[in-house]
């Protein structure tokens, strides 16, 4: 029977860890104000600062933005940013992409669910021919 109750319990530890990363569906309003609150310190939708532009980041490979020098494991990575990928990445940089420079974490998964509904709005430009 003990071996049950181990079982039962490591299940559930491991439905709890994948429940911190299940999708909540975030507020893309309250994520623009976030995302200026906490994001634009380094990063921009538009202009590359010390972190990469933003536009057009949903739904694209790591380390694809034009005119920024990544890191090796960004710039190697096989991620594509989508919903699960992005609050991976925003609960742990490092932890997602080993030798990734982005040190800020944000914490709170509410947040996170928005600051994402936020990117997704932010649709690349289409390049004129």
């Amino acid at each position: 029977m003990p071996l049950l109750a181990d079982s039962c319990l490591a299940q559930s530890a491991f439905l709890a860890i994948d429940a911190s990363h299940a999708a909540v569906a975030g507020d893309s309003a309250r994520g623009a104000k976030l995302y200026e609150q906490k994001c634009t310190g380094c990063h921009s939708i538009d202009t590359n600062r010390v972190g990469p532009a933003h536009r057009g980041v949903y739904g694209r490979k790591a380390g694809l933005a034009p005119g920024f020098s990544y890191s090796p494991g960004l710039k190697n990575s096989k991620i594509i940013w989508t919903e699960p990928t992005l609050d991976r990445w925003l609960t742990n940089p490092q932890g997602t992409i080993p030798g990734a420079r982005m040190g800020f974490r944000l914490g709170d998964a509410a947040s996170r669910a928005d600051i994402i509904a936020f990117l997704k709005t932010q649709k690349a430009v289409a390049k004129k021919k």
